[in-house]
């Protein structure tokens, strides 16, 4: 005997299908929830400390004083950040490859319309996507370099994860793979190493401090008045974030060298 089937009414279909979308939605707003506020540093403080803002003076022709900045910030004077010494900035364009910093555009244009030499970077997720995918979507959303003598090679954040297990849920030996996987997708559209941000205690925990990455130019984190230790494979470091708050907006920096360094830098 056959059975006749029923079809659902278009209306329940379609709630159906509302609520499956919905639920989708959701969960890739959950793998982001709280991602403006995350930046440069947010992680290494609560975890290795920045109680204090070092006081830290170099002469102007040794180091030349910059800031990072994010969405956590909103809006920023970029006027005022000129006549507090900044030289240069990195702001914070994405997170995975789920997030746009919203106030990128202020930011990164605004920067650049006072004169700055400024970079974008990204904020690493490797449990969400493999380097490859977050270095293309970095790309396509402010990651990019022209050689304009304006423009910084783009940065890639790995520090701790503000979602759960410290090193994304990956081994030394996967998080080097994805490490490298970022760089060199990036390094094919732009002909240049992005910049990796890290403190030397992440790099060892997650990494087992590997050396293989001396080509890019290294941005340590160290809340304090000396660099101290660089992480595997670095002899020197190019920029040193020495403070979570100062004079400027943002984490407080220096780029390791002269002006025209810095300029040097920019035309890649």
């Amino acid at each position: 005997m056959r059975v006749k089937r029923r079809s659902l009414p278009f209306a329940a279909v379609l709630a159906v299908a509302l609520l499956v979308a919905g639920q989708a939605t959701a969960k890739a707003g959950n793998l982001y929830a709280g991602a403006e506020n995350h930046y440069a540093g947010s992680q290494i403080a609560k975890v290795e400390g920045a109680a204090t803002v070092p006081e830290v003076r170099y002469g102007a022709d040794d180091q030349q004083l910059g800031h990072d900045v994010s969405g956590h910030q909103g809006p920023v004077d970029w006027p005022g950040a000129v006549r507090s010494g900044a030289k240069f900035v990195y702001v914070k364009a994405t997170e995975g490859t789920g997030f746009v910093n919203p106030q990128f555009a202020q930011q990164y244009n605004g920067s650049y319309a006072v004169g700055l030499i400024r970079g974008a970077y990204h904020f690493a997720r490797p449990d969400i996507s493999d380097g490859a995918a977050q270095a293309r979507y970095f790309l396509a959303h402010g990651g990019g370099w022209s050689k304009d003598g304006r423009t910084l090679p783009g940065a890639l954040d790995a520090e701790y994860n503000p979602y759960g297990e410290t090193c994304y849920g990956k081994d030394a030996a996967g998080m080097v793979a994805w490490v490298n996987d970022f760089s060199g997708t990036y390094r094919a559209a732009t002909g240049l190493f992005p910049t990796i941000y890290t403190s030397t205690n992440w790099w060892k925990r997650c990494t087992a401090n590997n050396g293989g990455f001396g080509g890019n130019p290294l941005w340590i984190a160290r809340y304090n008045t000396a660099v101290g230790e660089l992480p595997a494979g670095w002899g020197v470091h190019t920029i040193w974030q020495f403070a979570d708050r100062g004079a400027l907006p943002g984490d407080q920096n220096w780029f390791n060298g002269s002006a025209h360094r810095l300029l040097a830098l920019a035309l890649g």
